[in-house]
Order: structure tokens, then sequence, then C-alpha cells
């Protein structure tokens, strides 16, 4: 089993493809990143709606809010987490993954926070943890602690491959952007728990991108053996992420036979 998705599940130029709606999304796709979490957290009836818009094969993979993240870097939090796990309670069936996406600043010397806060989560759940610290990524002690805590609670480090959008040519302001906001980080493909979660984050340039991905389609079917992968498909400008499902399917349907036919997605090759 592999999970399949995009950070998002509309776009307004999503339209002519006809995917409008979280429902319409789900005919197509089986999980979704939970972005919007990071941000703020969604009133009671969508999330009532999010619930009848999709059915018990749905994976939502929440971030947990900026506020326990990035604002109380994982300390003295329980009020805001509590609220977090309640307010998205009509979904628990159909969590792939809650995971936190660490800021920079957080680092190996808090590892303490990070122990405490994942130690204090319902067990009912995955969850993952993305860090961007570059000690997290320097292959010594301060990464083996990282990586050996994980692994002893089950939980999953997510992997950031940037390395396509950072490899582009900066010629509009989409990739602008997404090279000033996306980290540059190495790509270690560790895994630590049974959900392990790629983010791909790819250019505007599809023969790039594959190139790019051959890596992964060595990796997803190793761990398909033992592991349940997530796998989510970015590009700068979102509107183009079913074009990167379309160029990406042919050699994933070839690493992955399970994976079946690709989202049948109305008129989408004649409109790329």
């Amino acid at each position: 089993m592999i999970y399949l998705g995009l950070p998002q599940w509309s776009h307004p130029k999503w339209g002519r493809l006809g995917i409008t709606s979280l429902e319409q999304y789900a005919r197509f796709f089986n999980c979704v990143e939970g972005n919007t979490t990071l941000y703020a957290l969604p009133k009671a009836e969508i999330v009532a709606r999010w619930q009848a818009q999709t059915d018990d094969n749905f994976r939502f993979c929440f971030k947990f809010p900026a506020t326990i993240s990035h604002q109380a870097a994982l300390r003295q939090c329980d009020d805001l987490t509590q609220e977090f796990f309640q307010r998205l309670s009509p979904l628990a069936g159909r969590i792939g993954q809650y995971w936190l996406q660490l800021p920079a600043t957080f680092g190996p010397r808090d590892l303490p926070a990070l122990w405490a806060f994942l130690d204090s989560l319902p067990k009912d759940f995955h969850y993952g943890v993305e860090v961007r610290h570059p000690g997290f990524f320097s292959k010594g002690d301060e990464e083996r602690q990282l990586n050996r805590g994980l692994h002893e609670r089950g939980v999953n480090r997510v992997i950031l491959d940037s390395r396509p959008v950072h490899a582009a040519i900066p010629h509009n302001e989409a990739i602008i952007e997404a090279q000033r906001k996306k980290p540059k980080v190495p790509v270690h493909a560790v895994v630590t728990a049974g959900q392990p979660m790629v983010r791909f984050i790819g250019s505007d340039n599809m023969a790039q991108n594959l190139a790019m991905f051959t890596p992964w389609l060595e990796k997803l079917p190793l761990w398909q053996q033992t592991a349940t992968p997530y796998l989510f498909l970015h590009t700068p400008d979102i509107a183009q992420a079913p074009e990167l499902v379309d160029a990406l399917w042919n050699t994933l349907r070839a690493a992955l036979p399970d994976l079946g036919e690709a989202p049948a997605i109305p008129q989408q090759s004649s409109l790329f």
C-alpha cells in the first residue's frame, strides 16, 4: 500500500480538471497534506464537512499548528494540543499521521522538549517530524540521536526533497518564491517508523522532475515491503501539481504495480 497526494485539495485552476472540492479531489487521490492547520484551526462545521466529503479509505496528514511547533517550541502547550486533537476528532479514523514541521531554530539541544512532547501524545495515531536544523543533517551524533529517538517512539522522520525546485532556473515568480521559502536541506532517506513520508518539491520542468525523482523509484518499492509510504508531490505553482502526477505516473506504476491506473482526472493529458 502507498498513499499519494498533493499539498492541498483545491486550486482555482483545477476547476478545468473537474476538481473544485475535497469530495472531487478524493476521487483521484487517497491522501492530502493538511497545511492549513499550521496557520489556524478549522471551525467545527468545516471539519464536519471534510468528514462528509471523504470515506474511510482516505487519509489526512495534518500539521500541528505553528502555535505549538514554532511559537511554543513544544513547551507548555498542553491546552493547544488538546484543542487541536479535539477539533479534528471527527476525522480520527482517517488520519494518516499528524506531523510536526519544526523550524530551523529548533536544534539538537531542543531534543528533550521533542521527546517530552511526543511522549505526551495520544497513542491512537501515527506521527511524523520534519526537521530543518543543520545539525540534524550532519550524519553525526546529533542526527543519530534524532533518528534513534524517533525510532524508539515509532515516529516517522518526514523527508523533504527540495532538490528539483532549487535546481530550477528562477525564470518566474513562483519559482523565485519557492526557492526563497523552501528549505535547502540534504535528502536523508531514513525510515524510523512504519509510515515514511516523502515530500517531493518539483520544479516546473517535468523532464528535470522525472530525472530527479529516479532514486525514489528504488526507495519506495523497498519501503513498501515493510511499511506504508506517503508521497506528496509539490510544484512551485500548485496549479501544476496534477501535471507532475501525470509526468511521474508511468514510472511510478512500473516500480509500484499495485498503484494501478493513473488518477482519471478528466481531460488532464490534453490540458498540459
